[in-house]
């Protein structure tokens, strides 16, 4: 059915009187009527009715059709109702006599904006048939004849145009036609087809003027009225070449036609006959000059002008599919054809067809006056008389009441006498009141009644003026009970105030509902509520009294908060429907502000009601705010600045985010309200907010009339055609309405954005402001909503915030912290980015692939394009392109959700901005697109005046959610937020190369969060893992964890990077930081699992064998645990009997294997077996097993040797690892495994493999005592082979060899054999003492003797040969002992004398030494221990190596004896003997021979430990640590070495010594720490003596040589510490006389420089610490420093009384008297001064240092004198990043030469009596200086602490900073000059007192309070 619009004043007129009147059409129901006669008048109601939608309705009720009137567009009063009939008259009047006054045109102005085309309504009527017979439009009357002077000049000044029907181009503008005098000439759009641009027309432009009939509008020439079928022609699209396209380009008339446009007779009348289309074509994408005109294929035509048109010619019909012509395209085919002529156009996806209709005018889309439909009147109908016939009801109710006075159910009486409703009644009003206002009859609702209901409801409000409502938290709960009896009147108040409001919101237009009383009575009674209810029960907590009793009335408060939540709704809505005053907009502004920001408690438990509640409010006040933000532009500073002061009391954490979104996550309620005001920034201030309650025409005064003048009346582009023509203009318009709206928005934003951030920068996330924290809840908030169409101010603010980012980073004064915050928020917001575009890739694929209707495939086109920042402009902002989709989604939910209007309003300035942008990006002309852009531009002009203008102009088709978030997506991508992406990740790159350890670690973890959401930035020669591997080895312990976790993140996301960074997670195994290395561990454990490579398995588990190591107790059971989980747990509970299974083990036994032979861990997996199979294991059990299998396996591989087998496992290595296994457990083996290795010892003699031999030997010697007497014959034969191999193995193989035969002996109780070859070897020791008694050995006889002992040691060690005892003595009868052992110490202690050969003594201390180990006895024998006392007297390393040897043998010895001791279990249920201490002497029995020994050889001991670092002192070291854990001696005889030996460069000489001193700090730390002053004394000399390095720290990074001492001292209290530290600074004291000068560097200077260097580089734990140190050191630099700065002014630079009288003294003649000589000091005392200068100067350089690093100030004056409480004291100390310790290093360095030359000496005592003469610290700065910039050292002075109200002007000490006189002036700056009257002296240093203050236990302060630390 075609539609055609109503007329001027509402009615329809199917056809105008210029194109021929025609009668109404009959129905398409009836049979056709014969013509009837024409008229021009417009229909009346019955004629036009057949025509309607109304005409299937029965029975039709012509109330239905109300007759449109000239005012409104809905059902529209009566003009006598809206003007007074003596103003109109009035107005009349002054038109008839031209008397104008200003009156009259305000009246036409108003009339003339009620009239305009976008406030009419229009309806759809069917077409009637068309009358062949032209009318005689000339004889027909004006429609303007007989109106009114008034209503003349509005017909004739008013342009209301109404559209011809066509029922070829529906809705055409072509068609629309203005029937008044004052019309402008309108465009004639263009065809978006390309054919229609290229047919010549004589008339290009129609002026469509004048109202009268005899003028037409433009059609085409062909136009004919009578029916026509077009021939079937095929159609030819002839391209124009290169040059025409220039030309045209150029400025060519294009209604020229080509040469080559050849139009035939058929096509030109088929195709010109079409009208022009009125849908605007949408752009998205750039457009190009139409390709071809056309010509037809049949026959050649000739070029004919269109003709005239002639209005008898009916339209021919629309052809049908199969009759339209054929497209095809052929080029030119003439000889001059030239292929360059023509271009390549990319091929680019088409628009959708119909995807955005222009509305008719007449289509009003169901939003008629009533509805859809008759039922939603019929429902009018029906609220109307319910709700009449309420009011009824309780009118009848009052009047009973009054006369009665006694209340019912529906109307109660007041105190007072006053009749009011009751709550029940007031409920049911206000649900029948909302009613009849949703479906529009509320205006039919009689005043009176109306008034009459708002009187009954002022009773209840009268009522509660007089309540006390206000809770009191001090309460009873019999001072609550009356407050508990007011919640109904109070709740029937609340609710009687919602029913005033609610019909102030309705609409009407009576001034008398709308009562500022009444108003003032609600704002009131609300604001009362909120003071003295909601806040007072949100901030009750449950330690209250009254808690408990209002929790047990929580229903009826429930309930008050209910209501109290509806009304300030309701109040939300009445502020945006009518005019308020001042005073209640801004006490609501104010009340919502309160109940934003009010604090509710963080549980349940502690809230009287569910905080839910208080959410709620929350929300509606957000609302009210929005509104009063959005309709007051004036306060909207004051608004954002309230809601900035009180981020502060904003909760944290989970309590913080409770407003929710639509995909169901949750942000802070104040960020939605922050973005949403921020969108509402955007929008147009309604200026027309409160007509409802004027008059329509109001007269005004002139100030308002001048005011009141519509924007719209400026703009001089009236239309789309208009704005195509002049697009320059159009776009201009826009630009200055849009710009603004974005600028206006841009600023609030900016104003957040700075003020959040500039808090943030002062604050820490652990501080007291709660803005660090804040701005991180922001960001996230933000970056949630960032891809939500419902929030695009989210993309603003963190552009804003992104921007101020970048210029954090980049400043060069910007603190470390500043960057470090600035890098992780960069990484949240590139992770948000990278979020999106993952998003928007996934998006795009899906929609391609399921969305056929055309929009899918341009989103998915324009998404890739946009990914690749490709898209171009004119795409972004087309028609139909991601704006209009996102827009269209928003507005089919804005009745949903009315608070989208902000973001609606956002979207369409951006919109708009954005076509700006775009159109003046193009410096060419090009004609379509251009005037694509003006149209554009006037549409979103029309957008931001009215917000409904796109849904009432245009239909779009319906977006689905998905289409809506990609195309918002889409618009995203090409912001300058998302553009910056790359960037981003440019600084966050760039940062992990920064100088700043903090900085590197913090872009690492940002880096990681963009990895998270885009993990294609690893792909490809990635630089980022570049960067990640290279931070990996980063100085900084932080940094190289943050690089390992980044490292773990990568591999998981990408595997294939495992083995390019396996390698670097190995390396960090052994890392300095205990962190580093277990984080190191975990992630190598995960790649163990994923990856079956056995190289790589085999390298981590080597480097995971080696932790078990580890000094840190923590790392050694973490790699025992990970070794556990990767090598055993996987075969627990294993089946062997499947193939897959013993595969499987095989390969593990493999990778074993190859692990044991890659690297040294056999000793440290014989330790990790044991301890996972000891019975404390909790998986002994299934360990057991599974080792029991591995062994088995194991042996199948023993006699493996394929040389094919590439991976080099053989059956050498797999015994290696079957020997730590049995080392582990020897129940692993059974005994037919042990026969199968019987034939590898038969080689053992020949040392063909001694490792194979070695291995077998040692699993004999751990598995053979399992063995019984049943297997004899095994045990002869194994006794067999070894035997001949004692006189020829190694020394390592015999100590095992003879430890099996042993047990082969005891097994078969048979030692016969041993004992004849022992006897052997003594008589040959034996006859070679005789022999050396004669002549010297030679080297024949020094090997036998080599072998002889060896095998008397190896005997002694491991048999007890006693039982054979008499056939010794038998060979040796002068030999009287009582023990074999004896007798073999005494045949070979002689050869132990200074007399023999150094390798004769070698052996023979060594075979000495073997035997006192299994008979200790033998140790305190005469010979054997002076004999060791010769040895150490010697000192020779070789021999007291032998000795050492020997001790550290028998001592693990005793060690292991005494601790199975202690482990023996109960027998028989009996009570085990109580564990023995090894501390207490006689826990073994032996225990005496180890004192003995131990105190005979301590000082030895301990001489060779500190004698070198080299493997002889190791093995002395390991000696003492024994001694040490058995408590051998006094902790105070090892203590200072242990100590001193940490500060060792070896490795192992450090961390033994550091686990040693560990233990016994913690078991006599009373006793060890007497002698930590000694200790620093013995490292300093070991450093300096032995390390040959006397600087306290090592650089790179700097490390205090002391750092493990401090590291022990952590188990201690802080007051401990502190004295240790207090005591550690006295030894820098001296005397400066006593000095000793006499080396290079005196002594005292070195000691010194090493205990700064440890105090300046020490790790602390607590604040109080570093305080303590500082204040130590100025005490003695104060002390210690006057004394010394005296001497140097008086006896270096002569600065004494009587030299200053003599330079001031003058001759008679008034010449200066000769300066006497000056006498030359000392060189001896000029060094001694020089010496104590340069320690207390390196001494203040350390001190002002740590005040710089932690952030203490460099001054003690400078901070507040308030006393440091113990918690902050107690807290640790923070450093500030940026400080290194460089400079300082170098300083001391420098101080350090300063001996080298007199004139080094002289500065340097000038240096330091400027220190203490001269406060630097106090210099008058300049103007423009900044006064944070003094880093110097200021002058040291005690006693500076003192109030300045006690001093005297005589009494002034050192302090240099004059109180008043003198001002500062500009030159060169100056030290300020004392001011007291009595000038001191220089050099004298004040008194210092007597009474230090000192920390307490507590960490406080025990002296004056006054005190100042800083």
């Amino acid at each position: 059915m075609d539609n055609s619009s109503c007329g001027p004043y509402g009615y329809g007129a199917p056809e105008s009187s210029s194109r021929g009147g025609q009668p109404p059409p009959p129905p398409p129901n009836r049979e056709p009527q014969p013509p009837r006669a024409e008229f021009n008048r417009p229909f009346l109601l019955q004629e036009a009715l057949p025509y309607t939608p109304f005409s299937s309705i029965a029975p039709f009720d012509s109330s239905v059709l109300p007759a449109p009137t000239i005012y409104s567009a809905s059902p529209a009063p009566s003009l006598t109702d809206l003007l007074p009939e003596i103003d109109l008259a009035s107005l009349n009047q002054e038109c008839a006599n031209f008397n104008v006054t200003r009156r009259l045109p305000q009246s036409v102005s108003q009339i003339q904006h009620i009239l305009e085309r976008a406030n009419l309504p229009e309806y759809k009527f069917k077409i009637g048939p068309r009358s062949a017979i032209s009318p005689m439009a000339s004889n027909q009357p004006s429609l303007a004849a007989g109106l009114s002077p008034l209503s003349k000049i509005v017909y004739e000044s008013v342009l209301v145009p109404f559209r011809y029907p066509t029922p070829d181009t529906p809705g055409s503008d072509s068609n629309l036609i203005t029937h008044n005098a004052a019309s402008t000439p309108i465009s004639v759009k263009k065809s978006p087809s390309t054919s229609q641009q290229s047919i010549p027309t004589a008339k290009p432009e129609a002026s469509l003027e004048g109202h009268t009939s005899s003028q037409k509008p433009a059609t085409p020439a062909s136009a004919s009225r009578q029916p026509q079928v077009p021939s079937k022609a095929r159609l030819e699209i002839v391209l124009p070449t290169k040059r025409e396209l220039d030309q045209q380009a150029s400025g060519v008339d294009r209604s020229i036609p080509s040469a080559h446009s050849v139009v035939s007779p058929a096509a030109t009348s088929s195709n010109t006959s079409r009208q022009v289309s009125s849908t605007p074509r949408p752009m998205n994408q750039r457009e190009y000059p139409p390709p071809a005109s056309i010509r037809s294929a049949e026959a050649p035509g000739v070029l004919a002008a269109p003709p005239e048109p002639s209005p008898s010619q009916p339209h021919p019909q629309a052809p049908s599919s199969s009759q339209r012509p054929a497209i095809s395209i052929e080029l030119k085919k003439d000889a001059a054809f030239n292929k360059s002529e023509f271009m390549l156009v990319a091929n680019v996806p088409e628009e959708p067809a119909n995807s955005s209709v222009r509305k008719q005018q007449g289509d009003v889309d169901g939003d008629d006056i009533y509805g859809d439909s008759l039922d939603l009147r019929q429902r009018a109908d029906a609220a109307l008389h319910d709700l009449r016939l309420f009011l009824h009801s309780i009118f009848r109710a009052e009047n009973a009441v009054l006369s009665s006075q006694v209340g019912n159910d529906v109307v109660t009486v007041t105190p007072e006498g006053i009749a009011t409703l009751t709550s029940s009644s007031q409920s049911k009003a206000q649900a029948l009141l909302g009613k009849a206002i949703s479906l529009n009859c509320f205006r039919k609702v009689p005043l009176d009644e109306l008034l009459h209901l708002a009187r009954l409801c002022e009773g209840a409000l009268k009522q509660t003026e007089s309540f006390d409502i206000k809770i009191d938290d001090s309460w009873t709960s019999a001072d609550a009970e009356p407050w508990l009896q007011q919640l109904p009147s109070l709740e029937t108040a609340i609710r009687a105030a919602r029913t005033s409001l609610r019909m102030m919101c309705g609409g009407r237009q009576d001034k008398q509902l709308y009562s500022e009383n009444a108003i003032d009575q609600c704002l009131n009674l609300f604001k009362r509520i909120v003071d003295g209810v909601v806040i007072p029960i949100a901030e009750l907590r449950s330690s209250s009294q009254l808690f408990k009793t209002l929790a047990q009335n929580k229903k009826k408060i429930v309930s008050l908060f209910t209501d109290c939540q509806k009304l300030f709704a309701i109040m939300a809505n009445l502020i945006s429907a009518i005019d308020t005053s001042d005073t209640v907009s801004n006490t609501l502004e104010f009340t919502a502000s309160r109940l934003i920001f009010m604090e509710t408690a963080h549980a349940e438990k502690d809230s009287v009601i569910d905080t839910q509640k208080f959410d709620g409010l929350r929300l509606v006040a957000m609302d009210m705010l929005s509104q009063i933000f959005l309709l007051n532009p004036e306060q909207r500073q004051g608004i954002f600045s309230e809601i900035l002061s009180s981020l502060e009391k904003l909760p944290l954490g989970k309590r913080a985010r409770t407003f929710k979104l639509m995909d169901g996550t949750s942000i802070q309620p104040v960020s939605a309200l922050i973005m949403r005001l921020v969108q509402t920034s955007a929008g147009r201030v309604d200026e027309s907010k409160g007509n409802g309650r004027r008059k329509a025409f109001q007269v005004v005064d002139d100030e308002s009339g001048e005011n009141g003048v519509r924007d719209r009346s400026v703009f001089s582009i009236l239309d789309e055609n208009h704005a195509a023509a002049q697009h320059s203009t159009a776009v201009q318009e826009l630009d200055g309405v849009a710009t603004p709206l974005i600028e206006t928005a841009t600023k609030s934003a900016k104003d957040v954005a700075n003020f959040i951030v500039t808090r943030a920068l002062k604050s820490t996330k652990s501080g007291d402001t709660p803005y660090r924290n804040l701005l991180d809840l922001f960001v996230e908030d933000f970056t949630l909503c960032l891809d939500n169409p419902d929030w695009p101010a989210a993309q603003l603010l963190l552009r804003l915030l992104m921007t101020m980012m970048f210029q954090l980073v980049d400043g060069d004064k910007s603190s470390v912290t500043a960057k470090n915050l600035a890098l992780e928020l960069l990484g949240t917001m590139g992770a948000a980015i990278s979020k999106l575009r993952g998003h928007v890739r996934k998006a795009a694929s899906t929609l391609d692939t399921q969305d056929g209707d055309g929009l899918g495939l341009i989103l998915s086109d324009l998404a890739a394009s946009a990914l690749e920042l490709k898209s171009r402009p004119e795409q972004m902002v087309s028609w139909v392109g991601p704006y209009r989709a996102t827009l269209e989604y928003l507005q089919s939910r804005f009745s949903e959700d009315p608070h989208l209007a902000s973001a609606i309003s956002f979207l369409i300035s951006d919109w708009a901005n954005k076509i700006c942008h775009c159109y003046d990006s193009y410096e060419d002309d090009f004609a379509e697109r251009d005037q694509e852009l003006g149209r554009l531009a006037y549409r979103l002009r029309a957008m931001i005046h009215d917000r409904q203008w796109l849904s009432n102009e245009y239909s779009f088709k319906e977006i689905s959610p998905s289409q809506a978030r990609l195309s918002y997506s889409i618009t995203l991508l090409r912001s300058r937020l998302c553009e910056a992406f790359n960037t981003i990740l440019n600084i966050l790159l760039n940062s992990m190369a920064s100088d700043q350890p903090t900085v590197r670690s913090k872009s690492l973890k940002s880096v990681n969060q963009v990895l998270e959401t885009d993990p294609s930035i690893l792909d490809g020669d990635s630089i980022v893992v570049q960067l990640i591997l290279r931070c990996s080895n980063d100085s900084s312990t932080q940094v190289r964890d943050s690089a390992l976790g980044l490292i773990g993140k990568c591999i998981t996301m990408r595997p294939a990077l495992e083995e390019q960074m396996m390698l670097t997670v190995v390396d960090r195994f052994s890392d300095a930081g205990p962190g580093v290395r277990k984080r190191a561990m975990k992630l190598a454990k995960d790649i163990y699992l994923r990856n079956n490579s056995r190289g790589l398995r085999s390298i981590i588990a080597n480097g995971l064998l080696h932790r078990v190591q580890d000094p840190e107790e923590s790392v050694r059971e973490l790699a025992r645990q990970v070794i556990e989980e990767i090598w055993f747990t996987p075969f627990h509970n294993c089946e062997t009997t499947s193939a897959v299974s013993q595969l499987s083990l095989t390969e593990h036994v493999s990778l074993m294997v190859q692990t044991v032979k890659r690297g040294n861990v056999a000793n440290v997996l014989d330790k990790v077996l044991q301890t996972l199979l000891s019975p404390a294991s909790k998986t002994a059990q299934v360990s057991l097993e599974v080792c029991t299998k591995l062994v088995a396996s194991m042996f199948d591989l023993v006699d493996s040797s394929d040389p094919e087998d590439t991976s080099g496992l053989s059956g050498r290595d797999v015994l290696q690892v079957l020997m730590i296994f049995a080392k582990a457990d020897a129940s692993l083996f059974t005994f037919e495994q042990l026969r199968l290795l019987k034939p590898h010892i038969t080689s053992i003699a020949s040392s063909e493999d001694l490792a194979v031999s070695r291995a077998v030997v040692v699993i004999y010697r751990r598995v053979l005592p399992q063995l019984s007497s049943a297997h004899a014959q095994f045990l002869a034969d194994v006794r067999k082979e070894l035997m001949p191999a004692v006189s020829k193995v190694t020394r390592a193989l015999l100590d095992d060899v003879m430890a099996c035969l042993w047990i082969i002996s005891t097994l078969t109780e048979t030692s016969e054999h041993l004992a004849r070859l022992v006897l052997s070897s003594l008589k040959g020791i034996q006859n070679l003492r005789l022999k050396s008694q004669a002549q010297p050995l030679d080297q024949r006889s020094i090997r036998q003797f080599d072998r002889y002992s060896l095998i008397v040691g190896m005997a002694g060690k491991h048999c007890d040969l006693d039982g054979h005892l008499e056939m010794f003595k038998q060979n040796f009868p002068k030999w009287s002992g009582s023990a074999v052992s004896k007798l073999m110490v005494d045949v070979v202690v002689p050869f132990t004398a200074t007399s023999q050969p150094p390798d004769v003594r070698k052996a023979a201390l060594d075979s000495v030494g073997l035997v006192c180990q299994a008979f200790p006895r033998n140790y305190v024998a005469a010979n054997v221990y002076t004999t060791f006392q010769h040895v150490f007297d010697e000192q020779a390393p070789a021999l007291e190596t032998m000795v050492l040897r020997s001790f550290k043998e028998f001592l693990l010895t005793e060690e292991k004896r005494s601790e199975q001791a202690s482990e023996v279990p109960s027998i028989n249920g009996s009570k085990p003997e109580k564990k023995r201490e090894l501390t207490v002497i006689g826990g073994t029995s032996y225990d005496d021979v180890a004192s003995a020994t131990t105190h005979r050889f301590l000082k030895e001991i301990i001489r060779i430990a500190s004698a070198t670092q080299d493997d002889h002192a190791f093995l002395a070291v390991e000696v003492l640590a024994s001694i040490n854990r058995q408590g051998l001696v006094h902790p105070k005889e090892t203590g200072v070495t242990f100590i001193t030996l940490e500060t060792s460069s070896n490795p192992r000489i450090s961390e033994l010594a550091f686990l040693e001193h560990k233990a016994l700090h913690a078991k006599h730390e009373t006793v060890v720490e007497r002698e930590y002053v000694k200790a620093v004394q013995s490292a300093f000399v070991y450093q300096r003596d032995i390390a040959k390095d006397p600087r306290g720290a090592t650089a790179n990074p700097f490390t205090p040589k002391l750092h493990l001492l401090m590291e022990v001292l952590k188990i201690s209290k802080t007051k401990n510490r502190q004295r240790f530290l207090e005591k550690f600074c006295s030894q820098l004291d001296f005397d400066v006389s006593k000095l000793d000068i006499s080396e290079s560097v005196p002594a005292h200077v070195q000691y010194s420089r090493f205990i700064i260097e440890n105090l300046a580089f020490f790790e602390y734990l607590t604040v109080g610490e570093v305080h303590c140190i500082v204040s130590a050191m100025e005490r003695l630099v104060t002390s210690t420093g006057a004394i010394v700065a005296q001497a140097i002014e008086s006896e270096i630079f002569q600065v004494r009384m009587d030299m200053i009288e003599a330079s001031q003294a003058t001759a008679p003649d008034g010449q200066p008297v000769a300066q006497p000589t000056l006498p030359t000091v000392e060189m001896s005392r000029f060094r001694q001064l020089t010496a104590g200068s340069m320690i207390l100067l390196s001494l203040w350089e350390v001190r002002t240092y740590l005040r710089k690093v932690y952030s203490m100030g460099t001054t003690s004056r400078r901070e507040s004198k308030v006393k440091l409480q113990s918690k902050d004291l107690s807290k640790p100390p923070v450093k500030v990043q940026g400080i290194t310790g460089d400079k300082l290093w170098e300083e001391i360095a420098n101080l350090m030469i300063a001996l080298t030359s007199r004139e080094r000496m002289t500065e340097t005592c000038k240096a330091f009596v400027e220190l203490m003469n001269v406060d630097k610290e106090f210099l008058v700065q300049d103007e423009d200086e900044d006064m944070m910039n003094g880093e110097d050292a200021g002058t040291p002075s005690a006693g500076e602490d003192d109030d300045p109200d006690e001093r005297t002007p005589g009494r002034r000490g050192r302090k240099r900073k004059a109180d008043s006189s003198g001002t500062p002036t500009g030159g060169k700056k100056k030290p300020r000059a004392r001011s007291s009257s009595q000038p001191r002296k220089r050099g004298r240093p004040r008194k210092q007192s007597t009474e230090t203050s000192m920390p307490d236990a507590d960490g406080g302060f025990d002296g004056d309070a006054n005190v100042d630390w800083f």
